[in-house]
């Protein structure tokens, strides 16, 4: 099992924003990583306080592959001064010959300065 991080931000908050960013993340973690829909075992979602119009799992959940994959949910914690109108994921995956260090970690749009020490080979 391995851990895959993601990060997207939108520019405001609205159910099809929401649903548009968290479906080009998802999909880009999968591609970055080589992972078939059975090779996940559930994805946990946080967003940031400000986003309130839509459930992001909600987009997932509507392809017919992710249907009963379990999603969850989340608030952020409000830090402030931290990064604003993001979508985070956390992928829970079974890929058994892959080492830590060979995960892409997905970081795009104003997300990529969460993680700056991922930027090139690890930042899908």
């Amino acid at each position: 099992m391995r851990g895959i991080r993601g990060a997207i931000t939108v520019d405001r908050d609205s159910s099809d924003e929401i649903a548009q960013a968290t479906l080009l993340l998802f999909e880009t973690m999968m591609k970055k990583n080589h992972l078939e829909p059975d090779d996940i075992t559930a994805v946990f979602i946080t967003v940031t306080h400000d986003l309130k119009s839509a459930f992001p799992a909600r987009a997932i959940r509507q392809i017919e592959e992710y249907r009963f994959l379990p999603l969850m949910c989340a608030q952020e914690i409000p830090i402030e001064g931290t990064i604003k109108r993001c979508i985070r994921l956390m992928m829970i995956a079974f890929c058994p010959n892959v080492s830590h260090e060979a995960i892409r970690h997905v970081y795009m749009r104003e997300a990529q300065n969460l993680r700056r020490d991922l930027k090139g080979e690890n930042n899908g």
